[in-house]
């Protein structure tokens, strides 16, 4: 396929911390590709914030909620107000290489059965590796390719990959539109975590395909908005996540594994997936025994799963 410059790239940006905000705007602005849309989804409930939005970045379709919704349901109101054939979703808490639009979407051209671009996304620091790429792992959890190593160049080769990070995640809209689930694209039951493979192993099972391009650089302050400030950018996430978060982590795997995971492949990687469960739980057990009924009450997720399934 021949690379057109001229392709419109749609930009959503579901802000929850303002502290952030404006630094990856700043970094839209830069960008050497020249035509691209930004949409923002405000959760901040925070009128003078949001004018301040207005006033400097004319250009933005700011998109305020009375209430807030979850990350899922924001990435879906997004990509259904956007107009380009390219939809980039990025946390508030990323900033772009100047040229990460221009060269990441080289690689939709590469094949028309591209679905998904990564960039290399690198820590607030610009040395450590926060992904080089989505895949699925034995454990039937996400695993991104080179999490917490230093950059040394080891990730240079572009090629094929599973999926893409959901701080960074660079889409073509024809995919999005080919995996929805009735007027969903992100399935608002995942809230947060997990969105990024759900997606991408449905996307998969349809023929779509995920590459990656290491020149097109991000950088992602880890966990900004999600975590507690003292567990920003450290290993060992779910220490620092809230009891509504850290359920979602639990719940969302599960939640992928029913609605994407043929029965072949889960037997094959049930001894995995127990391995996994019984450290996962072992935690549990030890330091947040609440979490047990909580995550009890959530059957009813788990039954939309099957549904969808079926």
């Amino acid at each position: 396929m021949d690379f057109k410059s001229n392709e419109i790239v749609s930009i959503i940006i579901t802000c929850a911390v303002k502290d952030y905000l404006e630094s990856c705007l700043n970094s839209i602005k830069a960008q050497t590709h020249p035509k691209y849309e930004i949409i923002i989804i405000d959760n901040l409930n925070d009128i003078n914030f949001s004018q301040t939005i207005i006033k400097n970045y004319p250009e933005v379709k700011l998109y305020s909620q009375k209430e807030n919704i979850s990350y899922c349901e924001a990435l879906n109101l997004g990509i259904k107000q956007s107009i380009g054939d390219f939809v980039l979703c990025l946390n508030d808490d990323v900033i772009l290489d100047n040229g990460f639009i221009e060269k990441a979407l080289r690689g939709f051209f590469i094949d028309s059965k591209v679905g998904m671009v990564s960039g290399k996304i690198l820590r607030s620091d610009r040395e450590t590796i926060d992904s080089s790429g989505l895949f699925l792992s034995f454990y039937r959890s996400a695993k991104e390719r080179g999490y917490g190593l230093k950059d040394k160049g080891q990730f240079e080769k572009e090629g094929y990959i599973f999926g893409v990070n959901g701080a960074a995640a660079f889409y073509r809209k024809k995919m999005l539109e080919d995996v929805k689930e009735g007027l969903d694209y992100f399935d608002p039951d995942f809230h947060f975590f997990y969105e990024d493979l759900d997606i991408a192993w449905r996307a998969q099972r349809k023929g779509w395909k995920g590459y990656y391009i290491s020149g097109a650089v991000a950088y992602h302050v880890r966990g900004g908005t999600a975590r507690k400030n003292y567990g920003i950018d450290k290993p060992y996430a779910r220490r620092y996540l809230s009891d509504a978060l850290h359920l979602d982590l639990i719940k969302n795997r599960y939640l992928t594994i029913i609605k994407n995971e043929s029965y072949l492949d889960f037997l094959l990687h049930l001894p995995y997936i127990i391995l996994y469960d019984f450290f996962i739980w072992s935690y549990i057990l030890i330091f947040r025994r609440r979490l047990i009924k909580k995550f009890l009450l959530n059957a009813e997720y788990f039954r939309n799963a099957l549904e969808k399934r079926n």
